[in-house]
């Protein structure tokens, strides 16, 4: 029997648009109330809006760069001063960055460090404590398919290696914290139909090969919903006919605004 979440309260960063807004929807399909970060004000108040009338939940929008420790710090704080505490924390933003390594601009780096890795451990170092405290709490972090190949693939490399060190980071943290009644869920999705992947030219002749958000919601929805005893510590959600051999961005990729 799934548990019943009405009136726990979540956070869900990158939550303005994507999978982060589908994701913070599923949440508050199941009566969540949400805390939705975002690095853009009118984007996120108008995603909370939209999310509060439909699901007549609560949703707090708070404008946050991930990459910022005092960001992270006042979300967490907005989230208790609003609802008490954090019961869930579902762990989304990102960028991405495809170039041949030599190619790679080195700036990228750090923002793809921060955003991806540091990003995600820091606003769990933030919230665990008081999970520790409470004996129960939901961990999700959005790992990636990619994360499934060896080698990584090509023009992925910086982006791959930074989600296997998450991958690998989540599943440690849940074998620590399995005893303290908090659960720690990686989801691996495959290329999806979004707006980070929009952004770059000739993704695929046949964009049937990209999924849609649904399955990562049906993904997040199960895991939530488990019983406490259970915890899907991993979920790859990939598009079958996504060819990670010949990776679904070419090799000379073109970089708008580059």
């Amino acid at each position: 029997m799934s548990v019943d979440l009405k009136g726990k309260t979540a956070i869900v960063t990158g939550a303005s648009r994507g999978i982060g807004k589908a994701l913070a929807c599923t949440a508050a399909s199941l009566g969540i109330n949400l805390v939705i970060g975002a690095r853009g004000q009118e984007a996120l108040e108008e995603t909370a809006k939209e999310i509060a009338a439909k699901f007549k939940v609560q949703v707090l929008p708070v404008v946050c760069d991930v990459t910022k420790l005092e960001d992270l710090e006042n979300l967490v704080n907005s989230v208790k001063k609003k609802f008490g505490q954090v019961d869930i924390l579902i762990n989304n933003a990102g960028v991405s960055s495809q170039y041949p390594f030599q190619d790679q601009p080195i700036e990228d780096f750090e923002r793809l460090a921060h955003t991806n890795y540091l990003g995600y451990v820091r606003l769990i170092r933030l919230v665990i404590n008081d999970m520790i405290k409470d004996k129960s709490g939901a961990i999700i972090n959005m790992v990636s398919g990619s994360t499934l190949c060896d080698p990584l693939p090509r023009n992925f490399i910086v982006y791959s290696s930074l989600k296997v060190g998450l991958r690998a980071f989540s599943k440690a943290l849940f074998w620590e914290l399995r005893d303290k009644g908090i659960k720690v869920t990686s989801i691996l999705p495959g290329v999806t139909d979004t707006d980070l992947t929009g952004k770059l030219q000739e993704i695929t002749n046949d964009t049937s090969r990209l999924m849609t958000t649904e399955a990562i919601e049906n993904a997040v929805r199960f895991a939530l919903t488990q019983p406490a005893n259970v915890c899907p510590l991993e979920i790859a959600v990939i598009n079958q006919t996504t060819p990670w051999t010949a990776p679904v961005i070419p090799f000379q990729q073109k970089h708008p605004g580059k």
